[in-house]
């Protein structure tokens, strides 16, 4: 049963027993409803028995087709066995090789470079007796956890894919050696064998996954909800492998579910959409939430037909109408990643297109070179579990830039159109030319409502940004930009296997993200170092900053220290500080993250550095990783630096296991202020105290006197000046004025519009004679809103 948690902790809890089963593929059957804000439908889980539970003996190749027309006739009588009308089963004579799923759905269109489009049909599924009897028969009966909160479950089945028309193929190689448990073994045997199925067969797999899942119910199950938890038993059933492997759970979101959120778009237009919440997706549907789950799915989604349904998948859905103000869409994955990446946003969004194609430099100057090293790598075959992976996809390995698209509110559509969609495939050609292969097919941009919580959220083929990258020019735009892209490989194709690390995640998309927007912007190697130098000072200050003002506990980058990765026997475990309110405004594992690996950057070389990265992301795509997978292979890249001292100890000590500044840092910080632009920023500070000063010497009389030419500086420099300048404590009305004016605060990014509101605010105080007063609440809520302007969120 679920254990009692303190509700004092901040921790979140994962109660999913992973070691005993694990979900191997969702399928989701889904209705959306505006009105009252919920989403309703079943979702199907395909499970394979845990590491621990698995069975010893292997299964023979003789098999038993003999008889699995005779457990058909038994199959009849079975408990709750309801027919599957001819209309909504499928078919033994539909073509799994042109159908992705079952229905009349569209052809698939996939490309040679494995971007898919299909259609879909809605599927139905068959009803048995309702069982939600959660009365105590004992401790022997295996319980499956499922990770839940918030959601009505109202029903739980034992899938019969046995009756699905041509299922038969799939029991060949079965050996059934317990006459008593035959048909309920036979049906393991078919889940075992459809998941288990060759890349190379993804079509049929897809195909016979939808067949399945509308497949009738054979038998209700017991369930119980908590907190937490779904706990799901057939009673009699004691151990895992004789646990149904397929089975079906009607349920219904809540309004007030965490984990998505119901509002209204910037042109007024209701819309949902997964925000990053804490709790991940466990509110929106039941789920293994431990990262280690990792599983493919595929999901149907029915709304009016005035909406737009964008979501995690593959394939570019082209919505099917069903009945008159109804259409479907359909999206499939079929690179095993955790549920918690799964993202859906249903809206009237605006598709914004292009009336030209955009230049993509492609010359060598721009490129990286591939060392002989990088050919070898691709020669070798990769570590994860089987999935069609573009890695070994010759023509994915040449494919600059992905296709993608751009989804706005109406209102927002000619601002995308001018700023956003030029920046796209200069930041995915940059990403490439620095790692490689995408790890994605394709990629949807969503401008998500106005209360999204941070500037943008990487999730598969789909990135949410905020609006407030939108104005201001390509500066902010083009660097959140590069930041999600680089989630695709570091946070996404690339995993932490203990939610704590953040710091993988977000480390190394704060690092690349510098690293993709000079090659964006094609810089030169000075102005790429000044730029990087910049805003090195910057992150430094934010860094210095937070270390001051928050709790020492959740600093620390490794907060399980010796004992990150580590579950209990059932796979059950906790995020540590998960649920802490205040750790969603928090960047120290942005921050510590970047200038830890700025830190390795400089000792090892870029050039070497980057050469590493793209190892790393060959060898451990499509896996999950610790902080030592990482730093041991660097570090075997540069046997040299374990003769001076770098050592993954040193490392652990220094960066990843302490709170406050790691004291390298310490000594490297001062020396960004001696940085060019840094210096130009100093030199401008200076002009406007000397101006602020002639000011308020020459009182009211003297207003239009010449106040000073100023140099034009660029958006980082911006930024540090007027940080530099919130620092005094004695500008005049006239100077912040001045500032508005000469940097055109209104018309700049949202980072220096939230300055020039402090300034306002500032004048404000002013004239009513509080300016002490206003100044402190200046500080104090530039330190909360800077550190709210970068906050991002990730999976």
């Amino acid at each position: 049963m679920e254990p009692q948690l303190d509700p004092m902790k901040d921790d979140l809890p994962l109660m999913a027993n992973t070691s005993h089963m694990l979900v191997k593929h969702y399928v989701l059957d889904l209705d959306v409803d505006f009105k009252s804000q919920v989403i309703e439908g079943f979702i199907v889980l395909f499970l394979e028995t845990g590491s621990r539970y698995r069975r010893a003996s292997s299964t023979g190749e003789e098999g038993c087709q003999s008889q699995f027309d005779e457990t058909c006739k038994i199959r009849a009588s079975e408990q709750g066995h309801v027919p599957v009308s001819n209309e909504s089963a499928c078919s033994s004579k539909m073509e799994y090789n042109d159908f992705a799923v079952c229905g009349k759905g569209g052809k698939d269109t996939s490309d040679k470079n494995g971007n898919h489009s299909n259609e879909e049909q809605a599927s139905g599924i068959s009803s048995s007796k309702n069982c939600c009897d959660i009365e105590n028969h004992g401790n022997e009966d295996f319980l499956l956890v499922l990770d839940c909160c918030d959601l009505s479950v109202l029903k739980v089945e034992e899938v019969d894919v046995a009756a699905v028309s041509g299922i038969e193929k799939f029991t060949r190689s079965a050996k059934l050696t317990d006459v008593s448990k035959e048909l309920a073994n036979l049906r393991n045997q078919i889940v075992h064998e459809l998941v288990t199925l060759p890349s190379d067969r993804w079509k049929e797999q897809l195909y016979y996954y939808t067949c399945c899942s509308q497949a009738p119910g054979c038998g209700a199950l017991l369930f119980a909800t908590g907190t937490w938890s779904l706990e799901i038993r057939k009673s009699g059933i004691q151990t895992p492998a004789d646990f149904p492997h397929a089975i079906r759970i009607r349920y219904k979101t809540k309004p007030e579910g965490r984990s998505v959120t119901w509002t209204t778009d910037q042109s007024g237009r209701p819309c949902v959409c997964t925000m990053g919440s804490p709790i991940n997706n466990r509110a929106l549907f039941p789920c293994q939430e431990p990262p280690i789950a990792l599983s493919t799915w595929q999901a149907s989604v029915r709304t009016a037909a005035s909406f737009v349904v964008l979501m995690s998948g593959e394939n570019s859905a082209e919505p099917v109408q069903l009945q008159e103000g109804i259409m479907s869409w359909y999206y499939y994955v079929t690179m095993p990643m955790p549920a918690s990446t799964f993202t859906i946003a249903v809206g009237c969004w605006q598709e914004v297109k292009q009336s030209f194609t955009p230049a993509v430099q492609t010359n060598n100057e721009f490129s990286l070179p591939c060392s002989q090293a990088d050919f070898r790598w691709h020669e070798e075959s990769c570590r994860h579990v089987e999935y069609p992976c573009r890695f070994q996809n010759p023509a994915a390995r040449l494919q600059r830039v992905i296709p993608y698209r751009v989804f706005a509110p109406w209102c927002l559509m000619k601002c995308c159109e001018e700023h956003l969609l030029q920046l796209i495939p200069q930041c995915l050609s940059a990403a490439y030319t620095t790692l490689g292969t995408h790890p994605f097919s394709r990629l949807d941009v969503l401008i998500v409502p106005s209360n999204f919580s941070s500037l943008g959220m990487a999730s598969p083929h789909i990135i949410f940004l905020s609006q407030s990258v939108l104005p201001g020019g390509r500066q902010l735009c083009g660097t959140r930009l590069c930041h999600e892209i680089a989630h695709a490989w570091f946070g996404l194709a690339i995993g932490a296997r203990d939610w704590t690390e953040e710091w993988i995640s977000e480390g190394f998309a704060t690092f690349l993200e510098d690293v993709f927007w000079a090659r964006a912007q094609q810089l030169s190697h000075d102005e790429e170092k000044a730029q990087q130098e910049l805003k090195a000072l910057l992150r430094w200050r934010r860094l210095r900053d937070e270390v001051q003002n928050s709790e020492e506990e959740l600093q620390v980058l490794r907060p399980n220290k010796e004992s990150t990765g580590e579950v209990s026997e059932s796979g059950a475990s906790i995020v540590k500080h998960g649920l802490k309110a205040e750790k969603i405004f928090m960047q120290v594992h942005y921050l510590k993250g970047y200038f830890l690996l700025r830190s390795l950057a400089r000792r090892i070389g870029g050039a070497s550095y980057l050469a590493s990265l793209r190892k790393f992301v060959y060898k451990f795509h499509g896996q999950l990783v610790l902080s030592q997978d990482f730093l041991s292979m660097l570090l075997e890249d540069v046997p040299e630096q374990k003769e001076s001292g770098l050592t993954v100890e040193s490392i652990f000590t220094n960066w990843l296991d302490t709170s406050g500044i790691p004291k390298p840092l310490l000594e490297e910080g001062e020396t960004w202020k001696e940085s060019r632009l840094v210096q130009q920023v100093s030199g401008e500070v200076t002009k406007w105290i000397r101006t602020n000063q002639r000011i308020r010497k020459s009182g009211k009389k003297k207003r239009r006197q010449n106040e000073g030419t100023f140099q034009k500086l660029l958006p980082d420099q911006l930024v540090l000046l007027l940080e530099y300048l919130l620092e005094e404590k004695t500008l005049c009305p006239r100077t912040l004025q001045g500032l508005e004016k000469t940097y055109q605060l209104r018309d700049q990014d949202a980072e220096l519009c939230v300055q020039e509101k402090h300034y306002r605010s500032w004048l404000q105080g002013v004239k009513s004679d509080k300016v002490q007063l206003e100044v402190q609440l200046i500080e104090e809520s530039w330190d909360m809103l800077q550190s709210n302007y970068s906050c991002h969120q990730t999976v």
